[in-house]
C-alpha cells in the first residue's frame, strides 16, 4: 500500500498533538492558520525578546534598576509591564569577566514567555537539555561563542517555580546611549547565555 503523503515523524510527542489539533480545528473552520502564524510570529520576535532586551537595557543605564532587578526580578520586571504566563517568578543571573551564565530545563522546557518570547526549538531538545548540564563549555562553542578558558560557567536549571533571566555584560563604546538604542544589542541567546551582547557598529 502506497502513501501519496508526508508523515510528520520528526515531531516530539507533544508537538505531534499540536499539529493534529491544528489540523481538526482548522478542517472544521474553527480557526485561521495565518492568525496563528501571526501570533507565533508575535511571540517570538515582539512581544517576547523586546521585551526581556528592554529589561536588560535598563540594567545597563540604571544602577538602582540594577540592584533592584538583582535582588527581586519578579518585582522589577514587573514594574516595566512585563508580566504574565511562565513570568510569575524571576531571578537575574548576571554575567562578569570571571562568570558566564547559562541557562537550561532539564526536565521539559520552562520558559519566561512573558520575557523572552516562545521558547527556541533547540530550548527544548533533548540533546540541548542534557548536554548543558555536562558540557556547556562544548555546547557554547556549537552556537559560536567560545569564552577564556579561566571564565567559569554557571548552569542554571529553570523549573515550574523560577525562571531565569540572563544579563549580558554591557558592551563597551556605549556610553550615553539610551536605553532604546541599547536595546537593539540584546538578543534572545545572549538572555539565555548561549551568546553575548551585540558589538555596536
Amino acid at each position: 500500500m502506497s502513501h501519496d503523503h508526508d508523515h510528520d515523524n520528526e515531531l516530539d510527542p507533544f508537538a505531534a498533538r499540536v499539529r493534529a489539533l491544528e489540523t481538526i480545528l482548522t478542517q472544521k473552520g474553527l480557526i485561521d492558520p495565518s492568525a496563528i502564524d501571526v501570533i507565533v510570529d508575535t511571540y517570538e520576535t515582539k512581544i517576547g525578546p523586546r521585551n526581556g532586551a528592554r529589561v536588560v537595557a535598563k540594567a545597563w543605564s540604571d544602577p538602582a534598576f540594577a540592584d533592584w532587578l538583582k535582588r527581586d526580578a519578579t518585582a522589577a520586571i514587573a514594574s516595566l509591564g512585563y508580566t504574565g504566563r511562565q513570568g510569575e517568578h524571576m531571578q537575574a543571573v548576571f554575567n562578569t569577566q570571571d562568570t558566564h551564565n547559562l541557562v537550561v530545563c532539564t526536565l521539559c522546557s520552562c520558559y519566561p514567555w512573558s520575557v523572552l518570547g516562545l521558547p527556541p526549538v533547540w530550548y527544548k531538545a533533548p540533546p540541548y537539555r542534557s548536554r548543558a548540564v555536562i558540557d556547556p563549555r562544548g555546547v557554547l562553542e556549537e552556537f559560536g561563542l567560545t569564552l577564556p578558558a579561566d571564565r567559569k560557567i554557571r548552569v542554571w536549571d529553570s523549573t515550574a517555580e523560577l525562571r531565569y533571566l540572563v544579563v549580558p555584560m554591557r558592551p563597551e563604546n556605549t556610553e550615553g546611549w539610551g536605553e532604546e538604542r541599547l536595546a537593539e544589542l540584546v538578543s534572545r541567546d545572549a538572555m539565555i547565555g548561549t551568546g553575548l551582547a551585540r558589538q555596536p557598529a
